[in-house]
C-alpha cells in the first residue's frame, strides 16, 4: 500500500506555506529558460491531472497504456506566469484532493496492477503514486517550501 497519509498531510499544511511567499518571489524567473515558482506550481497542477488519470485508469483497465506529456508546453499553454498565485494554490489543493480520492478508492489488490507511460516498462500503480508524491516533494522544495517536517510526521504516524 502506498503512503496516503503523506499526501493528506501535504494537502493540509502546504497551502499556508505557499501563501506566505511574496508575489515578487513567486513571479521571479531565475533565467528566461527556468520556471518561476508560479510555473513550477503550475507544472504540479499538470502532473496531478495526468497522474489522476493514471490512478483511475489503472483501476478500471488491464494494463492501460498512458501517454506522457510535454511538460514545458503544458506550462506554456496554461500561462501560469500570468495567473493569480492564490488561484494556483487552490487548484493545486483541489486537484490533489481529487487524486487522493481516487487513490483512497483503490482496493489493496489494485496497487500491484500495472500500466505503461509513454512506452515505459510496466509500472505498478503503487510505484506511480509513490513516484508522484516524490516528484511533488522535489518541486515544492525547489520552490522553497519546507516539507521534511510534514513527510517525517506522516512516516512516524504510520
Amino acid at each position: 500500500m502506498p503512503e496516503l497519509n503523506s499526501l493528506r498531510d501535504l494537502l493540509e499544511r502546504v497551502p499556508g506555506r505557499l501563501q506566505r511567499l511574496s508575489e515578487d518571489t513567486v513571479a521571479s524567473k531565475p533565467t528566461s529558460s527556468n520556471w518561476s515558482p508560479k510555473e513550477e506550481l503550475g507544472h504540479l497542477l499538470d502532473s496531478a491531472a495526468n497522474n489522476h488519470q493514471r490512478i483511475v485508469r489503472a483501476q478500471l483497465e488491464e494494463n492501460p497504456a498512458m501517454p506522457g506529456y510535454e511538460q514545458n508546453r503544458w506550462v506554456a499553454i496554461h500561462a501560469y506566469q500570468r495567473r493569480d498565485w492564490e488561484e494556483l494554490i487552490e487548484l493545486w489543493q483541489a486537484l490533489n484532493r481529487q487524486l487522493l480520492a481516487a487513490a483512497e478508492a483503490a482496493p489493496d489488490s489494485a496497487w500491484s496492477r500495472t500500466l505503461t507511460i509513454a512506452g515505459s516498462e510496466p509500472l505498478t500503480l503503487q510505484f506511480v503514486f509513490d513516484d508522484y508524491v516524490a516528484h511533488m516533494l522535489h518541486h515544492l522544495r525547489h520552490i522553497g517550501i519546507e516539507v521534511d517536517d510534514i513527510t517525517s510526521n506522516a512516516t512516524n504516524a504510520a
